[in-house]
């Protein structure tokens, strides 16, 4: 049996109707449904277009309304062209989304594309959907096959979409559908997409905590949270406590640097750990990653002059900073608690460090994060300003973890806790894997007010990431969840 598709399209605009009129003549199309959402204006339809083109008003259309919007469906699959997205079909790409999905029993379908901006076309590759990959922004492109069966299939088994869900209601089905079957990435480029959103992903990694966010998140967390609970990784608030032994340490905190080519930062970076003012003794520890521009002298410069400034240089060439940190924390120079700095980055004032340690003494903690603002090189607070992640909570914050993208700064740990696991040897997502991996025994300490000035420049190592290293950065990520999910599951088993 030749299988046949609904095509939904979000918020329709005038530039659509070309893309209608192609989608309307394929014989394997049954039917368009154009999907407006709140209180948005009708598409005006030309008056020769065929009757399988319909207009539909449902609000809360990703919410709530993906319910009503499948049941509108009259084929066994429904071709989802997401908000904003404007997009130019490749030859055949409805045949091959059918295809797939035929041939695997695959729940939902996504694949690669190619770019258009500013006259160029770029190859747009996605990347392969885990059992990790929970996060709400995880990225499908700009069309989504859905399988009606085994849409019908999971809502039976999971339950239906909560009516009152305004945002998540598209990633709950998503998550439940990943739950049974698989999700399968077509890695052809099956469209052409001209991006809605243009910004660098440095501006964009910051939107999950943005405060005027804030409703969507919970959302996406209830959502997140009941995924967990299906598939046996959620975690109740029970927690080991810290390693208790007996230890012998050269200091109370370390403050620790990785670094590597920051000769405008570096200077500044350390003297805000120098200036901290306890009632404890502290040194910092820079590892120095081989710079070759004038970060080496200027440490060595303020070596001569501060007896608490660790210099290291590593004997290994083929550190990252995961890897500089474990050079740091099994250090006979380190202190207990090990608390981070990076090297363009400073302490908001000099009380920064005594609020830390005060905090590890509170409870059992095996890590503490602070809030941190993002500000200008000129250190002017800018959006979205104040990340203090108030979402988290000592009942979910362990398990919403797994949904977003990192958990705050500065971090610092609990030196013998943390010499058990050490960082894996990475540049990026080194510190998330350590807080995911301590958080799934131990409880982490939060302090919601601002300790650390996150200087946002041209400089940032993530400041705009090609697609190769995005996917790169969101497949390690994506892995390291995975790895998570089927540890808790085994811990919960036993």
């Amino acid at each position: 049996m030749t299988s046949s598709v609904s095509i939904v399209i979000y918020q329709p605009r005038l530039e659509h109707l070309g893309l209608i009129e192609e989608l309307a003549s394929n014989p394997r199309v049954a039917q368009i449904l154009l999907v407006h959402g709140d209180n948005s204006e009708s598409l005006v339809l030309p008056s020769d277009l065929p009757g399988t083109v319909k207009s539909l008003q449902i609000n809360s259309a990703l919410g709530s309304g993906i319910t009503r919007t499948l049941n509108e469906a009259i084929s066994e699959y429904v071709l989802l062209i997401m908000p904003g997205e404007r997009v130019k079909l490749a030859p055949r790409a409805i045949e091959r989304f059918l295809e797939a999905a035929d041939d695997t029993a695959a729940a939902l379908v996504y694949s690669d594309f190619i770019d258009e901006a500013d006259g160029k076309l770029t190859d747009h590759p996605l990347i392969d959907y885990k059992l990790g990959s929970i996060r709400d922004n995880f990225d499908f492109g700009a069309l989504t096959l859905i399988s009606k069966r085994a849409v019908d299939r999971a809502l039976k088994q999971h339950g239906s979409t909560d009516e009152r869900l305004k945002w998540a209601g598209l990633y709950d089905l998503r998550l439940k559908l990943s739950t049974d079957s698989p999700l399968l990435r077509v890695p052809e480029p099956l469209y052409t997409r001209v991006p809605s959103d243009r910004r660098a992903s440095g501006d964009r990694q910051f939107d999950y905590v943005d405060p005027r966010n804030r409703a969507f998140q919970a959302e996406m967390e209830d959502a997140a949270i009941a995924h967990l609970k299906r598939i046996g990784a959620y975690l109740n608030p029970e927690f080991q406590r810290r390693d208790g032994g007996e230890w012998s340490f050269p200091v109370c905190a370390s403050v620790v640097i990785p670094v590597r080519n920051r000769e405008g930062t570096i200077k500044d970076a350390v003297l805000s750990a120098l200036s901290q003012q306890v009632g404890f003794d502290f040194n910092i520890i820079v590892v120095d990653n081989h710079s070759t521009d004038g970060t080496t002298d200027t440490l060595a410069g303020l070596v001569r002059q501060h007896q608490n400034l660790v210099h290291l240089t590593p004997e290994r060439h083929d550190l990252g900073i995961g890897g500089c940190w474990n050079q740091a924390i099994y250090s006979d120079e380190c202190g207990e608690f090990a608390v981070q700095l990076d090297s363009d980055d400073l302490y908001k004032d000099e009380h920064t460090l005594d609020k830390i340690v005060s905090k590890f003494e509170e409870g059992p903690y095996a890590m503490v994060i602070g809030a941190y603002t993002i500000v200008d090189f000129q250190l002017q607070e800018i959006p979205p300003g104040l990340i203090d992640h108030s979402e988290w909570t000592r009942d979910n914050g362990r398990n919403n973890a797994l949904r977003i993208g990192g958990l705050g700064a500065p971090r610092a740990f609990h030196v013998p806790t943390l010499r058990q696991i050490g960082f894996p040897n990475t540049s990026y997502g080194e510190d998330y894997a350590v807080a995911l991996r301590l958080s799934r025994h131990y409880e982490i300490g939060r302090l919601y007010e601002s300790l650390y000035f996150a200087r946002r420049w041209e400089g940032n190592s993530d400041a705009a990431l090609s697609t190769a290293t995005a996917n790169r950065y969101d497949a390690y990520k994506d892995h390291l969840r995975t790895v998570e999910i089927m540890a808790r599951r085994r811990m919960n088993q036993k």
